[in-house]
């Protein structure tokens, strides 16, 4: 595809399963993992430097009650978009919204520290402007998942705590798959920090 791709991180999501094991005042997208590279970052962080320097818009979408997510996404060169609501459905639509114009929107869960970069290379490479990139483990869709132009009415009309699932029903569905347990692994309790 030669429109250019938008990567949307959402990291709106309060994480009650890790806060209910954790403590309440345990924000997972701040608590410290050791990436795939060895290097020890908070989870968030290692989702922001997995994503190619050629995207050509970053946006990450989050509550005003997590300033610290959003400096360093900032420090990562993301535009910040702010909503009220932690639903992933408000969080994808927002994040399209910001950047409507794009051939593409790569959708990244901010709690998903271990994917490869080069699965997510695989995916953009997979997006078109009638059809969604998913990468696959096992017969198992993960994330990211990549979104042509044609989805941007869709995903803008997202709402709520659905997500884009619904979409796949109407376009071609590119199946990706790669070696990558990473693309279905997102810390939901404190256990999940450490990648086996």
């Amino acid at each position: 595809m030669s429109e250019p791709i938008g990567a949307i991180v959402l990291a709106a999501g309060q994480g009650n399963r890790f806060r209910q094991v954790a403590g309440t005042d345990k924000d997972k997208l701040l608590a410290d993992c050791t990436g795939r590279d060895g290097a020890v970052r908070s989870v968030i962080e290692q989702v922001l430097v997995s994503l190619p320097p050629t995207l050509a818009k970053r946006v990450l979408v989050t509550t005003e009650d997590r300033p610290q997510v959003a400096r360093m996404a900032q420090a990562y060169g993301f535009e910040i978009v702010l909503i009220d609501s932690t639903g992933m459905g408000d969080s994808i639509a927002a994040g399209v919204a910001a950047c409507p114009q794009l051939g593409g929107w790569l959708i990244v869960l901010g709690d998903m520290p271990f994917i490869l970069p080069s699965s997510i290379d695989r995916v953009v490479a997979g997006i078109a402007d009638d059809g969604i990139s998913v990468p696959v483990v096992n017969g198992e869709y993960g994330h990211p998942v990549g979104f042509g132009r044609s989805f941007g009415p869709g995903l803008m009309a997202l709402s709520g705590d659905r997500g884009a699932k619904p979409l796949f029903a109407q376009g071609r569905v590119l199946e990706v798959t790669v070696n990558d347990p990473g693309v279905l692994w997102d810390v939901d309790v404190p256990e999940a920090l450490v990648f086996a």
